[in-house]
């Protein structure tokens, strides 16, 4: 073993947040992979995730504090992984929102506890996050937090970044 493959080995456990994990949950259609982690680090993990899907995604957010929601399809990727870029701080001081990129093979979400979520018919999705330093664990750890609408303080920094962020992907609202 070179000292440069026993430095590389020695930078991935260093640098991994311990809390770091995913749970892969497979049933006959889907695989499920749950991500967790700190607030910050789930939103930064989610945002790098969306580089790996199709070049045309669809969009679709749910803000549980104010109850809107907001969709477009074949919206171009790029131009998400910017808008959703610029929420990343906010969504994760505030949570309570869900926001979704789907194509027909994979969808990611983040849910409004903070958790990402990847669907997707094969198991890609452990694959990269083991690259990226996660531990997988054979089941989830409970539950600390579970947000209801009531229960959520208001945020008027995290509705107005929705609110712009919906106007500059050219999402529509959509009605309950």
């Amino acid at each position: 073993m070179s000292e440069l493959t026993s430095f590389a080995a020695a930078d991935v456990s260093r640098f991994r947040e311990s809390g770091d994990w995913f749970v892969v949950t497979r049933t006959e259609a889907v695989i499920a992979t749950h991500i967790g982690g700190t607030a910050e680090r789930i939103v930064d993990v989610w945002h790098s995730l969306l580089a790996s899907l199709d070049p045309v995604v669809d969009v679709r957010i749910d803000d549980l504090r104010s109850g809107r929601k907001w969709g477009a399809s074949l919206l171009a990727l790029p131009d998400v992984r910017e808008a959703v870029g610029r929420l990343r701080l906010t969504l994760a001081a505030y949570g309570g929102v869900e926001l979704s990129v789907f194509t027909g093979d994979d969808q990611l979400t983040l849910t409004p506890e903070l958790l990402a979520v990847a669907y997707a018919r094969t198991d890609r999705w452990a694959f990269i996050l083991d690259g990226l330093g996660l531990a997988e664990r054979p089941h989830m750890p409970a539950r600390s937090w579970t947000p209801r609408r009531d229960s959520l303080a208001p945020a008027p920094q995290l509705e107005a970044a929705l609110r712009s962020t919906a106007a500059r992907l050219g999402l529509e609202e959509q009605l309950a």
